[in-house]
């Protein structure tokens, strides 16, 4: 009865099924994996101290930031330049603004923003202290670029000109006419150009925590092993399905078709088309009447 089994057909079908369902396990447990990988490293981040524990290090050495050097203690020789403000941030429930100083590094790196410390208020120029002038050598906890998904940035515009809603380099290079790393620091109390202001804490590591991709990889996981599970109903459907024709026509049981039109019988006394075409000849050769 299941000698179906053997035809091209079906070797084709088993083939496919045993190709597809590995790959179904496969792709749902390297999803499953990517989840476990986002969920440990969210761990391993709630654990860590916002602060790094390690030594101080040059900022050239830590860039480009990533999620091993955010959080580090970054070190820096310049001298301030341009400055700006950075409005409608919070400290604690404060409303405020950050100062936001260019470094202009004495290496001839571009330029480090340096966020000198927080201010009570709206954001007012002539409030900001200066800083310090001169080559100052600094320290900050180094932090990755904002972007416009980042807690707390200004996204609706029109800002002026010594105003900045985005710390990022792509905020700043436009403003002023020197490249700037796409990083920043903010300066514990004590460095110097940090009087008088309140000093900023510095934030998690972005991309650490269990975002929508994390969820993502865990809803793919469950698709990947649905399709596995739909691979083997679909061959077991199809096994029945062959399995039943067979055995009928093993009892010599005819499969059923579509019913066969039934040709309607004439009324009883009409003729049928050939009898209408030969009465139709006959009166055709039907002698004329005499004159």
């Amino acid at each position: 009865m299941y000698r179906f089994l053997l035809t091209p057909r079906w070797w084709g079908i088993n083939l496919f099924v045993v190709l597809a369902i590995p790959f179904c396990v496969f792709m749902g447990s390297w999803q499953l994996g990517r989840f476990e990988d986002r969920a440990q490293a969210h761990k391993e981040a709630e654990e860590k101290p916002v602060v790094s524990t390690e030594p101080a290090a040059p900022v050239g050495e830590l860039l480009p930031v990533d999620k091993l050097t955010s959080g580090r203690v970054a070190e820096a020789t310049g001298t301030y330049a341009e400055q700006f403000l950075v409005p409608a941030r919070k400290l604690g429930d404060r409303e405020g603004h950050y100062v936001l100083t260019l470094l202009r590094q004495s290496d001839g790196s571009p330029a480090l923003p340096v966020v000198r410390g927080w201010l009570p208020g709206t954001a007012d120029p002539d409030e900001a202290p200066a800083p310090p002038e001169g080559e100052v050598s600094l320290s900050g906890v180094l932090q990755a670029p904002e972007h416009s998904g980042s807690p707390g940035v200004y996204k609706s515009g029109g800002l002026p000109a010594d105003q900045v809603g985005i710390i990022s380099a792509a905020s700043l290079v436009n403003l002023v006419p020197y490249g700037v790393e796409n990083a920043w620091v903010t300066l514990t109390d004590g460095q110097p150009g940090n009087a008088g202001l309140a000093p900023v804490p510095p934030a998690a590591t972005p991309g650490s925590g269990l975002d929508l991709k994390a969820f993502q990889n865990l809803g793919y996981t469950g698709e990947w092993f649905v399709f596995a599970g739909f691979v083997v109903f679909m061959w077991f459907r199809l096994l029945r399905r062959d399995a039943e024709v067979a055995r009928d026509e093993a009892l010599g049981i005819a499969p059923e078709g579509p019913p066969q039109p039934v040709a309607a019988e004439p009324p009883a006394g009409a003729g049928t088309a050939e009898d209408a075409s030969e009465d139709a000849g006959a009166e055709g050769r039907q002698p004329a009447p005499a004159p």
